[in-house]
C-alpha cells in the first residue's frame, strides 16, 4: 500500500510516517518510480509506534526497544524491560516536576483571585 493509504488506515500523518522511516522505525519498499510502498504488517508497526510515542518515549528509546519486537529473545526482553523501567522512572520524575509547577500556578491563581476580590470591593 502507498503512504497515503497507510496514513489513512492508521490515523498517522504522512509526515509522521516519513519521520518513522527516517528514524529507522518503519521500513518501506520503493517502487520503480520511487514511491514508498508498505506491507500490511506496517499497520501494526505504526500502531505500536504511536502507542510508544504516546507513552512519552523518544525515537531513540523506541529504536532500542524494537529488537524485542523484531527478534524476541531473553536478552532482548531483559534489555527492553530494564529500559521501560528506566523510562517509567523518568516519566514519574517529570510528573513530580509538573505537579510542583501546577502547585505554584495554583498559588499564583489564588493570589490573583484574592487581589481581584479586594479590588472589586
Amino acid at each position: 500500500m502507498r503512504i497515503g493509504r497507510l496514513a489513512e488506515r492508521t490515523g498517522a500523518s504522512v509526515r509522521s510516517l516519513r519521520y518513522y522511516e527516517e528514524q529507522g522505525l518503519l521500513r518501506a519498499e520503493r517502487s520503480a518510480s520511487g514511491q514508498r510502498t508498505y506491507t500490511e504488517d506496517a499497520i501494526d508497526r505504526v500502531e505500536l509506534l504511536k502507542q510508544l510515542y504516546t507513552a512519552g518515549l523518544t525515537s531513540r528509546v523506541i529504536a532500542e526497544l524494537l529488537p524485542c519486537v523484531h527478534s524476541p529473545s531473553i536478552e532482548n526482553n531483559d534489555d527492553a524491560f530494564a529500559r521501560l523501567v528506566d523510562e517509567r522512572r523518568r516519566l514519574e520524575a517529570h510528573i513530580e516536576d509538573l505537579e510542583g509547577t501546577l502547585h505554584a500556578l495554583d498559588q499564583v491563581i489564588a493570589a490573583n483571585r484574592r487581589w481581584r476580590s479586594t479590588a472589586a470591593s
